[in-house]
């Protein structure tokens, strides 16, 4: 099979001015509640662009652990690649696709570190081998092998127990958006697209050639 021959016509639904929100925020909980209603498989999944001071760009995927009209919420080890590019690049990007619903939102803005009493109470809700796992990670690292991960976790859990706290370099985003991007798809690749960029403090509602 020809990769080039692959092709779907998207037929499912459309998004047009008068049906869509005002609010993107609420635009985009009305999708993200269709999609986990939908069954679609991991709709909290998102992907995070972030930049490097070389201008050299690297995705990865994450899961959403919030939002509010403050932003988008996300967590990691603030050590990884993503976060020493945010700590010199505090611009980035995100990314859902929910394939069954012919459907993705982008979002772009600043980001910025959650409160420590938030990442803590997260860090707290985590399985407990989920919290174990934070400190037995050095996340994007170098490492010999497997067992380098089994022995961290091994070490911590015996250090910690039950009660692991959360780890200092451990913690929460949060992506402040100046711009959103609502896609739907439609037949004949003429998709619905809908921006929403910040204009004076209101959210300006403009469709985007797709």
């Amino acid at each position: 099979m020809n990769i080039a021959d692959l092709r779907k016509s998207y037929e499912k639904a459309e998004l047009s001015e008068d049906a869509s929100d005002a609010n993107p925020l609420k635009q985009f909980e009305r999708w993200l509640n269709e999609a986990i209603q939908s069954e679609v498989p991991e709709p909290n999944a998102m992907t995070v662009a972030t930049v490097a001071s070389n201008m050299r760009p690297s995705t990865r995927v994450v899961l959403i652990k919030g939002y509010d009209e403050r932003g988008i919420v996300w967590y990691t080890n603030y050590d990884s690649r993503k976060g020493q590019e945010l700590a010199g690049n505090p611009f980035a990007a995100l990314q859902f696709h929910w394939v069954e619903l012919e459907r993705v939102v982008r979002i772009e803005g600043r980001m910025e570190k959650v409160s420590d009493e938030e990442s803590d109470a997260y860090f707290q809700s985590r399985p407990l081998d989920s919290r174990i796992g934070a400190w037995a990670s050095p996340q994007s690292q170098v490492i010999d092998g497997r067992t380098v991960l089994v022995t961290n976790a091994a070490k911590y859990a015996a250090q910690f127990m039950l009660n692991p706290p959360r780890p200092p370099h451990w913690g929460g985003y949060r992506l402040v958006p100046d711009q959103w991007q609502f896609w739907q798809g439609r037949k004949s690749r003429l998709h619905d697209r809908l921006r929403y960029r910040l204009n004076e403090g209101e959210w300006l509602r403009e469709r985007l050639a797709p």
